[in-house]
């Protein structure tokens, strides 16, 4: 399962937009996230679906409903989106190369790096990751009041 730009890394984006555009309080659009990321709303919709019965997101209906996080930032690891969104993705291709050096060299240090990423992805929350956009000087949006001057 190496990182790949694939339904893992959408995953983790739509969490990390949620937690910085919403978070446990206010709701996100599915359309204002597809917009943001420049996604098909209707493709995400599944993903959405399998992150809210994991208990990642949560789904609120009616006219502001949308999405925001179903745990705190900090109790979400990196390692569980991961796992949610990869659980309905391909197997893993079974057509790859074969022979002695693959089976002793390859395999063996593709094992070891799966271990070490899959400690680093157990140990990183997406609290870490807003750490970092704040750290990149991304600020989260604030609400402007509604202004009612004619």
């Amino acid at each position: 399962m190496l990182i790949r730009r694939d339904r893992g890394m959408v995953a983790v984006t739509v969490l990390l937009d949620v937690a910085f555009h919403g978070g446990r309080t206010a709701t996100v659009s599915a359309a204002e996230i597809a917009e943001r990321l420049g996604l098909a709303r209707r493709g995400m919709e599944p993903l959405l679906q399998s992150l809210s019965r994991a208990g990642l997101l949560e789904s609120v209906r009616g006219p502001r409903g949308g999405y925001r996080l179903g745990r705190p930032r900090r109790d979400i690891r990196i390692s569980d989106i991961i796992t949610v969104a990869m659980a309905n993705d391909e197997a893993e291709p079974t057509d790859g190369p074969v022979g002695r050096l693959q089976e002793v060299v390859v395999d063996g240090l593709w094992n070891e790096l799966e271990t070490a990423m899959q400690e680093k992805l157990s140990a990183l929350t997406l609290d870490d990751l807003l750490r970092r956009a704040a750290a990149a000087g991304l600020r989260r949006p604030t609400t402007e009041p509604i202004n009612f001057a004619i």
